[in-house]
């Protein structure tokens, strides 16, 4: 495999100097987000040394704003490699399935059945699903990837009364939302969701591909039909290194 180039090149085109009437450190964020959208996923960044002697500040700094890129997603660090530009991430509306959104985008989405069991609905369950106590449920664990690559742990659980035969469907080659539609009409509404950011448990790090530290987007989610019956009722480990949630809203 060819080695990721290093580019001290590409400083050519950055002003030599900086601005004094602006934060250095917002202006060192600005040309290392300039770089992430000039150079091709892969391509190794200026170093923090490099950065610093260049622009006369403080290695400090320059750590403290690579580390920001570097949340936001548009690099990433490899040990002992240097600092990384990283693709692009794609972004999905809450309004829409994973695998929708995802090809509208040009993506190929995929799943990886990682549990599926029969059970029945608690007290709790059972309120969130708007079903009896009892009920029959699909408990569903999918890893999502998007062109192959991890993005999400998917757990949710639905009720087999409202759709009878789902727990014989193959998960992981057939899009859930596709099925639910073509088999049982069901027409996506409103989606109400719960996000917070924080990092995975060691399980969740290890299937996503990620260091621990790596913070993610918990959402917990039950999304309705048109005619406002709860379909699902899960929770899922998104990669915020790698994605990115859109929320639509109208104002009242």
């Amino acid at each position: 495999m060819a080695r990721p180039r290093n580019n001290p090149g590409d400083l050519a085109e950055l002003p030599t100097e900086l601005r004094t009437d602006r934060p250095k450190g917002d202006q060192i964020r600005e040309i290392l987000e300039t770089l992430t959208r000039s150079l091709s996923a892969g391509t190794v960044l200026p170093s923090e040394r490099v950065l610093a002697e260049r622009f006369g500040v403080a290695r400090m700094t320059v750590r403290q704003e690579v580390d920001r890129v570097v949340a936001e997603g548009l690099a990433s660090r490899r040990p002992g490699g240097g600092t990384f530009v990283t693709e692009p991430r794609p972004a999905r509306m809450l309004a829409s399935s994973f695998s929708q959104d995802m090809r509208a985008r040009g993506i190929t989405p995929g799943a990886k059945v990682l549990e599926h069991r029969v059970g029945t609905a608690d007290e709790a369950l059972a309120a969130e699903l708007q079903e009896p106590v009892g009920t029959p449920v699909l408990h569903l664990v999918r890893l999502r990837t998007a062109d192959g690559e991890p993005m999400a742990i998917e757990r949710t659980a639905l009720s087999l009364r409202k759709y009878p035969g789902l727990e014989e469907l193959d998960l992981g080659e057939v899009s859930l939302y596709d099925s639910l539609s073509s088999r049982w009409g069901v027409t996506l509404g409103m989606v109400s969701a719960s996000i917070v950011a924080a990092p995975p448990d060691p399980t969740d790090s290890e299937i996503l591909g990620i260091d621990a530290t790596v913070p993610c987007l918990i959402i917990t989610s039950a999304p309705r039909t048109a005619s406002g019956e709860v379909i699902e009722f899960g929770r899922s480990v998104y990669r915020s290194d790698r994605y990115d949630i859109t929320v639509a809203y109208r104002a009242t």
